[in-house]
């Protein structure tokens, strides 16, 4: 039996029964989109697939370096960080990378959980979507960095001289992908293997800099796939002497790696709710609605979808990151780009996405804010044509430059709360607010060459 092709408990059972495995792995992810998991003993798996099983809540009350929240309701020392009960999801069964005949599950937190979980604030929106009639096709496409180093010597270095695997700027280099041609082969058969299949892979602008994009799927799936090659793309990179990273800006010298994502809307019949022949742009009412709403509320939500220090250092002018909410077609300097194509191809990829986003929020920000604009009827501004970044745009397309600030407007958001409740967003909040506070503990190496000896 296929992994993939398990859908149902049955299912998951027989798989496990035939291989004769005694143990799977089980994963969960966290605020920040980090995979926590366990090895699970074959019995122990398959009460927890009729039954659940507990999970402690602590994952989701600490941050990328287990410590934890000071600030947060709904888990805490005040709480005695319980076990929180949590859901296999049979049908997200995959092999795992060299680890032959190992299978590997994702989970979801549930209960009162769930309203804080990452993955189930997604499915939650794509309930909405149903509702509203509507299915979710989406993609991720990502930007990392390779390098010449280990765990440890990254860390014995102090994150500064680090040797990229190539040299000098060179993106869509087929010199490059032809003599690294192994990794890449590695890479293309792991996303096989895995399933979340790698549909382009190239070298993009930037020493030791790659851009992969994933297949196009249904939302709730693309978002598992893309969580699942961040993933699992360090750990390959890890078993071959070499570090990736996903952070959104790790050097002033070179552009920030990018987590764009493209969404479309089809109705139940299955087809495009974006695409109308005889309308400008071919753009249907709906995609046009969608839009208004991704580009009014980007604003208020910019903290799902930059959410780190370092993502702000992203967003400077002429370094290909938007900075400010806007829109055009086949537009690289906006944060919203329409691709006029045909009914299949008519979408809008949301370039404001940084590759330090957890998947599942970015999405669930992405479509959340569509599907208000659709339900309020919103019209966008002007589309900007030419360079966004020599242009003035209005005030309310400003978006925040501080996670602080954005944090401060996603709390004080009033379409936030109705999109994803008043749990996810004050819990929310409140991690990032923390992670704001934890940066403002340390002293940069820019603060010390500017002001050590002069000031």
């Amino acid at each position: 039996m296929n992994a993939r092709d398990v859908k149902t408990i049955d299912d998951a059972k027989k798989i496990i029964t035939e291989r004769k495995i005694t143990h799977v792995k089980v994963g969960l992810f966290d605020n920040d989109g980090v995979m926590r998991g366990k090895y699970m003993s074959k019995s122990k798996f398959f009460s927890s697939l009729e039954h659940g099983f507990a999970f402690c809540d602590v994952v989701l009350g600490w941050d990328v370096k287990d410590q934890l929240y000071d600030n947060a309701k709904y888990t805490g020392w005040h709480t005695g960080y319980p076990d929180a009960p949590v859901r296999i999801i049979p049908e997200s069964c995959r092999d795992v990378l060299d680890e032959d005949g190992m299978l590997l599950f994702i989970a979801e937190f549930t209960e009162d959980a769930e309203k804080v979980c990452p993955r189930a604030t997604l499915r939650r929106v794509l309930q909405l979507a149903d509702k509203m009639g509507f299915n979710v096709q989406a993609a991720f496409e990502y930007e990392f960095f390779l390098f010449n180093e280990t765990p440890h010597s990254a860390r014995e270095k102090g994150f500064s001289s680090l040797e990229t695997i190539t040299p000098d700027w060179f993106g869509y280099s087929m010199i490059r992908n032809s003599t690294y041609s192994g990794l890449y082969k590695s890479i293309l058969a792991m996303g096989e293997k895995m399933d979340f299949p790698i549909e382009s892979i190239h070298s993009e602008t930037g020493p030791g800099v790659i851009e992969a994009a994933i297949a196009v799927d249904q939302a709730i799936n693309a978002a598992d796939k893309a969580a699942l090659f961040k993933t699992y793309m360090k750990v390959l990179a890890q078993k071959n002497d070499l570090l990736a990273t996903f952070m959104a800006k790790w050097s002033n010298d070179y552009p920030g790696q990018s987590g764009h994502i493209h969404i479309s809307l089809q109705n139940k019949d299955g087809s495009s709710a974006f695409f109308e022949a005889n309308n400008d742009l071919n753009m249907s009412d709906i995609q046009r609605h969608f839009l208004a709403g991704q580009q009014r509320l980007m604003p208020e939500i910019l903290c799902m979808i930059a959410p780190t220090i370092n993502s702000y250092s992203r967003m400077v002018p002429g370094f290909w990151a938007p900075t400010e909410a806007t829109w055009g077609v086949e537009n690289r300097t906006t944060a919203l780009r329409l691709i006029k194509g045909s009914e299949k191809s008519q979408r809008v990829e949301y370039r404001i996405g940084a590759a330090d986003a957890n998947p599942y929020l970015a999405l669930a920000a992405a479509l959340a804010s569509g599907l208000y604009g659709i339900a309020q009827q919103w019209e966008p501004f002007d589309q900007v044509v030419g360079n966004a970044y020599d242009q003035q745009h209005p005030q309310e397309l400003q978006l925040p430059h501080t996670l602080w600030e954005a944090a401060q407007r996603f709390k004080a958001s009033t379409a936030a709360r109705e999109m994803f409740g008043n749990e996810f967003v004050d819990h929310f909040a409140a991690s990032r607010e923390w992670e704001d506070r934890e940066f403002r503990k340390h002293v940069t190496d820019w603060e010390l060459n500017r002001y050590f000896e002069i000031i």
